[in-house]
């Protein structure tokens, strides 16, 4: 019995990949400084590894911003708005993540999408005509070489072929099959690297085999790896599947010339029904995913080893067992929990935990130790007792749901006039998304007043001090609805956390979501209920400042819920409607304390949804729709529902985003050039809808013409009765001094094209 993880964290225990990036960006510290904090995460996490005894270490695991990202540059697929700059190889690559205005030039970063099924983001490679597909880098083997050197010889990891140049955007007429002689040749070519490198194995990750694949996707694979696989030169080939089963391959995937196959038994619904029916082949080692790389309660050691029994017994002699996927999903160590009751932490597993779980199950499945050992029994002591006592009145209100319940009336189009009449808003009524600058005086007296050195009472006025402060800023910018700022909130969906019974919150469980930006999920521990309102006082403080309405903020049961660590004890449909539960007492009392436009963000409505879509309404759609409708089905026709959805691909649910029933919707869209006005106008999208105009995630300033052009593409597409003019999200991680020239700018283009259009 041996172990294998698929990756492991970046970010670094307390975040120190993060917070020396943002130096470098600032200019603060040099490149190699920045390498040298780099550099100690990826020797810290290697010596973790290996003194946990597992078996298969992984290296090329560790990221500036993104793999996929690295991926791109390893093929010399940047585009040459980047490298044209005359930057730095580091600086550029920073150019294509986050975008770049300077003395060399302005350009947009690339579009960033969600990974699969995970609230992590992957920057999209984008492949033109010109593009000249090519092995160029070195950061696989420089990392392979400098574990080496410090004595662990590792299983390189890299992103396969197939995954690559289905997640890239072709910007001419060439698509993926054009690349496939290329891409096959480069990584034929990596492989034989890897071989004179003295590499015994080399994992290539490959998830999105467990995607519905087309017989043309079928072929495509196999084209790909019949040329990769033929020049292997000795080194061992990993193929590494997660977030699914592999269906629609499995029996071409285990004909292949690999030596390994990694298969998820966690998220793969068939996974196991695929080998009972038809076998293992006997010359491949197989990589049993069997401990969640997505969740941190701890692994049902009992419930594993019948399934490690099962395969060893009738499918194959060999296995390695380890995570369903990287555990980059997962907070580093539970040693920076000092503030939880060892009574929770003993249910809980990070990455650093999941290696002495590994490290555990391979001492009680060997073949010369008895299952019962000590670690077994107190395992089986945890999973058996009761962890909670529940909440029977919650219980009782979701089972009692009707139809009706979800059904606001009166329908949208009487609404939405309604509505036009109670608020007189322009053409090309101008927003933001919610947050605001979180500048360094905010996080500063949210710690003072975290750590008990800033009273309630003082702290609460800070806060009043920063709303007025917003409103003003926004008055005379000239937004027409306003927001109160969030400057008391932390994360959009830890805030809503704290105020419900039923969470839990660590202290230092950071997970990375994009680059630089990490969050720290809520526990999701028991049944959910809200204690008290939990925004109503900062927005009627906010709106008692202003004539122009202003947007009560909320966020939505099914983001918060796929935001949040879930239980794994009841279905994701109770946890979402318990959560539904709560926001809509909040929604009313928003509406009956005067506030008129209330946003409840779905921000992740699409993170969740299933990579196969045979399972998209059965699994998820059938209840995590209806949970946002029956938020708000009981206000009264004239308070408009806003929402809010980001970096993801919504064209193939757009029909269900429409049935939420809201009255406005925004959408990420800047870094995807306004693709998805196409998919709206395609299928008649009835709702108001603010595709975003700039990317905030990016630091550049975006012109006022770029706005207008962008606000042009909208009308040539959309009704201009129903276009919203916004930034793409919240504007909590940028400065002030770029938050207030681009909205500038906004109010500028929308005030142009409401004259042009009126």
């Amino acid at each position: 019995m041996k172990t294998s993880v698929i990756g492991y964290p970046r970010i670094g225990g307390l975040r120190e990949l993060k917070f020396a990036s943002e130096k470098y960006f600032r200019k603060e510290i040099t490149a190699a400084e920045l390498e040298d904090t780099a550099k100690s995460i990826r020797l810290y996490n290697l010596d973790l590894q290996k003194k946990s005894g597992l078996d298969f270490i992984p290296s090329n695991d560790f990221s500036f911003y993104d793999g996929v990202l690295d991926t791109a540059f390893l093929l010399n697929a940047v585009p040459e708005r980047y490298t044209e700059l005359g930057l730095s190889e580091l600086d550029t690559y920073f150019a294509a993540a986050r975008g770049y205005q300077g003395e060399k030039g302005d350009v947009k970063a690339l579009a960033m999408k969600k990974w699969y099924n995970t609230n992590y983001h992957y920057m999209v490679p984008e492949i033109g005509d010109s593009t000249e597909i090519k092995l160029v880098g070195t950061k696989p083997f420089v990392l392979f070489n400098e574990a080496l050197e410090n004595g662990v010889k590792t299983k390189p990891v890299v992103i396969g072929a197939y995954t690559f140049l289905k997640l890239a955007r072709y910007t001419g007429s060439k698509k993926a099959e054009d690349f496939v002689d290329a891409a096959a040749a480069a990584y034929s070519e990596l492989l034989g690297r890897f071989a004179d490198l003295g590499a015994e194995w080399v994992q290539i990750d490959e998830p999105s085999l467990v995607k519905d694949m087309t017989a043309e996707d079928i072929a495509l694979f196999l084209s790909l790896y019949e040329k990769i696989l033929a020049g292997k030169n000795g080194v061992k080939v990993l193929l590494q599947t997660y977030f699914g089963d592999v269906r629609d391959c499995y029996n071409e995937l285990c004909a292949l010339a690999v030596d390994g196959i990694g298969l998820d038994l966690v998220e793969g619904k068939r996974t196991f029904e695929l080998i009972r029916a038809n076998g293992f082949p006997a010359d491949k080692l197989l990589f049993a995913g069997v401990v969640n790389g997505k969740n941190i309660w701890r692994n049902n050691y009992a419930k594993t080893a019948d399934i490690v029994s099962e395969l060893l017994t009738g499918y194959t002699n060999d296995i390695v067992i380890g995570s369903s996927c990287s555990l980059l999903h997962v907070p580093c160590t539970l040693a920076n929990e000092t503030k939880l009751p060892n009574e929770i932490k003993k249910h809980f597993a990070y990455a650093e935990e999941k290696l002495t779980e590994l490290a555990e199950l391979k001492r009680i499945l060997s073949p010369d130790k008895p299952a019962e050992t000590e670690e077994y029994t107190r395992n089986a002591a945890l999973h058996s007792g009761r962890r909670i006592e529940g909440n029977a009145a919650v219980r009782e209100k979701v089972a009692a749901l009707s139809e009706k319940d979800f059904v606001r009336l009166p329908a949208f189009a009487e609404r939405e006039k309604i509505q036009h009449e109670r608020f007189g808003l322009p053409l090309f009524p101008t927003t933001t998304i919610g947050s605001f600058p979180q500048t360094a005086d905010v996080k500063s007296k949210r710690s003072a007043f975290r750590r008990g050195e800033l009273s309630a009472a003082d702290y609460e006025k800070f806060v009043e001090a920063k709303i007025a402060e917003c409103v003003a800023l926004q008055e005379e910018i000239g937004l027409d609805v306003l927001v109160h700022g969030e400057f008391e909130r932390n994360d959009m969906v830890e805030y809503f956390g704290e105020c419900l019974d039923g969470y839990i919150f660590t202290e230092k469980a950071w997970v990375q979501s994009y680059g630089t930006r990490c969050v720290k999920p809520p526990v999701v521990w028991g049944d959910i209920s809200r204690a008290k309102p939990m925004t109503v006082r900062w927005s009627k403080y906010a709106q008692s400042l202003t004539d122009k309405p202003m947007k009560g903020m909320l966020t939505g049961p099914v983001t918060i819920l796929n935001w949040s660590f879930p239980r794994e004890d009841i279905s994701l449909k109770e946890s979402a409607f318990q959560i539904a539960l709560a926001i809509r007492e909040e929604v009313l009392d928003l509406e009956a304390n005067g506030i008129s436009i209330i946003q409840v963000d779905e921000a992740a409505l699409r993170e969740k949804l299933p990579l196969r879509k045979s399972d998209w309404h059965e699994d998820y759609l059938d209840w995590a729709i209806p949970a946002f409708r029956y938020v708000h089905s009981g206000v009264r026709p004239e308070t408009q529902i806003h929402t809010h959805m980001c970096y993801s691909e919504f064209a193939d649910i757009i029909k269900d985003i429409d049935d939420m029933d809201a009255d406005v919707i925004t959408f990420e869209a800047s870094r995807s050039d306004l693709t998805i006005l196409d998919v709206l106008k395609a299928n008649d999208f009835r709702t108001e809808v603010g595709p975003g105009v700039y990317d905030i995630h990016s630091p550049r300033v975006p012109s006022k013409d770029e706005i207008k052009t962008a606000i042009g593409k909208m009308t040539e597409r959309i009704p201009v009765s129903k276009i919203w003019v916004n930034p793409d999200c919240g504007l909590k991680t940028r400065g002030t001094e770029e938050t207030v020239p681009s909205l500038k700018n906004l109010v500028a283009a929308a005030r142009e094209a409401r004259d042009e259009n009126s």
